[in-house]
């Protein structure tokens, strides 16, 4: 049991001290309650741990999230480069600089709630600065530093969600008509690959005969780097392809060897997602000034395109699943649900017909007759 002490400061105050036994049965003591009343709280709640199994020493709890932040970082590389890029750069400009030098017992529920509402950040990169503070102090839990995790459990700005634009199959035909490389768009609007995914395409994954497209790499930004990795959800795929689209494909294919790119920048590196400068919104302007109902559309909105296009054409949501590289059909119906058609009438319909025929085989009472009987 916890027994507690009076002692005197060298100030001539009267402090209280706890002796107590750790799980392991060593020795300790915690120092410098003002009151005994505070004295005795903390030596009941250090039994009733003890007895639950969920006791922490108070002194593991003394290390700094920059500490654990360090360690925390190197854990993450098994992440994509880019998430892993990502996440120091997150770490470096908003956690460390607030959170660096606090010790991790010390941090409190309200402190991290008023900071996330304080960082004058979108809300997905609010959500990427408390991921990183609550994925370190995660571990600090894990490694018996601390009991709960502070950061668990506060608000987030809840995220708008973007409104999208959609083109029509003659808006992509004439956006490819004017951009630089027809192939590309029309490849993204009616495949729906991801920018990074069609620019690390080589030769060889590309079917001609079977009318497919090998899905199995992405390239992506790091830093000022272009580095090809996997997929954004490390599975590969094989994607349909029209058959006018793969004769587009056709050229860029010629005189390269089977792990060329399709498409490379002058250095042969992969091509970068264009900017607002670039070719691609230089097309759609000029679409825009001869249609004025042409939307103002970006590249990654090609693959909202190609998935209108999808469903508009009749396909099924596990296929637009697989042709998107959705790791559920429950991720498709999130992004994409408004768009498959209402099926409710028609639902109603058919359980009226097979209502119908059940209450053929059912007598019918005269009125006033069958009342129910409780």
């Amino acid at each position: 049991m916890a027994t507690i002490e009076r002692y005197r400061t060298s100030t001539g105050g009267t402090r209280y001290m706890v002796r107590y036994r750790t799980p392991q049965h060593t020795q300790t003591k915690k120092r410098g309650f003002t009151t005994k009343r505070a004295a005795e709280a903390f030596a009941n709640t250090v039994e009733v741990e003890k007895l639950t199994g969920s006791y922490v020493a108070p002194s593991l709890g003394q290390v700094t999230v920059s500490e654990l932040g360090k360690e925390w970082l190197t854990r993450q590389a098994h992440h994509k480069a880019s998430w892993s890029a990502r996440l120091e750069s997150v770490w470096r400009v908003h956690v460390e600089p607030k959170w660096g030098r606090r010790r991790i017992a010390d941090i409190r529920k309200t402190e991290v709630q008023k900071w996330v509402a304080d960082l004058k950040l979108s809300p997905s990169s609010v959500a990427h600065a408390h991921t990183v503070l609550a994925g370190i102090l995660d571990d600090a839990v894990a490694d018996r530093r601390l009991v709960a995790n502070p950061a668990r459990g506060v608000k987030l700005p809840r995220k708008v969600p973007k409104a999208r634009n959609y083109l029509t199959a003659a808006q992509a035909s004439a956006l490819a008509g004017e951009s630089k490389h027809p192939d590309i768009v029309l490849l993204l609007a009616t495949t729906g690959l991801r920018w990074g995914e069609m620019a690390a395409l080589r030769v060889r994954d590309i079917d001609l005969g079977r009318g497919r497209i090998r899905v199995e790499r992405s390239a992506s930004k790091v830093n000022s780097k272009t580095i090809i990795g996997t997929t954004k959800t490390h599975a590969s795929r094989s994607v349909a392809v029209s058959s006018s689209v793969l004769k587009l494909l056709a050229p860029a294919m010629v005189g390269k060897s089977p792990d060329e790119l399709l498409w490379s920048r002058p250095d042969g590196q992969p091509m970068r997602p264009p900017t607002t400068t670039h070719w691609f919104s230089a097309a759609v302007k000029r679409c825009q000034a001869a249609d004025k109902e042409f939307p103002r559309v970006t590249v990654h909105e090609l693959r909202h395109t190609a998935a209108s296009l999808m469903i508009a054409s009749g396909a099924n949501v596990k296929t637009v699943q697989a042709q998107l590289g959705h790791k559920s059909a429950t991720m498709t119906l999130d992004q994409y649900g408004h768009l498959f058609p209402d099926d409710l009438d028609d639902v109603a319909d058919k359980m009226d017909n097979l209502v119908s025929e059940c209450a053929q085989n059912v007598p019918t009472k005269e009125a006033g007759q069958g009342d129910y009987m409780p």
